[in-house]
């Protein structure tokens, strides 16, 4: 198993959530594919999103977790709003590394080297089992959304755009 999917794994355990880890043969970097790779609707795929919050985007923000359903958009002001803060905005890639441990598309819910704040989109909770990357774009677990949330200690909270 990928040294990745290991930290993963360990993650879940310490956090009192049993998972499996499966690896697919095809990459699974975005919402779609993993849905596709998987066999399940779009919206039961968590999107582990970076992002910093803070009061100004030129200062040092803090390092937040947005978990979304595969079919939602991430609303920065509602992500501010549900933070205490201002404003958030996109890090780059070389940031989420560096605060998480992982690359861009393979970002999982948990398993980094320091915890961060993790809000969590409802519409997760609409679906009975949802699937999170597991450190790789090839690795991926399910869980029950409930348990997810309270294993990544996460605020629940509107965070999405308004769907037409």
């Amino acid at each position: 198993m990928h040294r990745n999917a290991v930290v993963v794994l360990e993650a879940a355990r310490s956090a009192g959530l049993v998972i499996e880890v499966i690896e697919f043969p095809e990459a699974t970097r975005t919402a779609v594919d993993a849905a596709e790779a998987i066999g399940v609707p779009v919206g039961a795929i968590v999107k582990s999103l970076v992002f910093a919050v803070g009061e100004s985007s030129k200062g040092e923000g803090e390092i937040v977790v947005a978990l979304v359903s595969g079919v939602n958009q991430l609303d920065e002001r509602k992500l501010a709003t549900a933070a205490g803060t201002r404003r958030a905005w996109r890090i780059d890639a070389d940031a989420v590394r560096q605060a998480t441990g992982f690359a861009v598309g393979g970002i999982p819910p948990f398993g980094y080297p320091v915890p961060l704040r993790t809000f969590f989109d409802p519409d997760l909770m609409n679906h009975e089992v949802v699937w999170a990357a597991a450190g790789t774009p090839r690795h991926n677990f399910k869980s029950d959304p409930s348990r997810l949330a309270d294993a990544t200690g996460a605020t629940v909270a509107p965070i999405t755009k308004v769907q037409p």
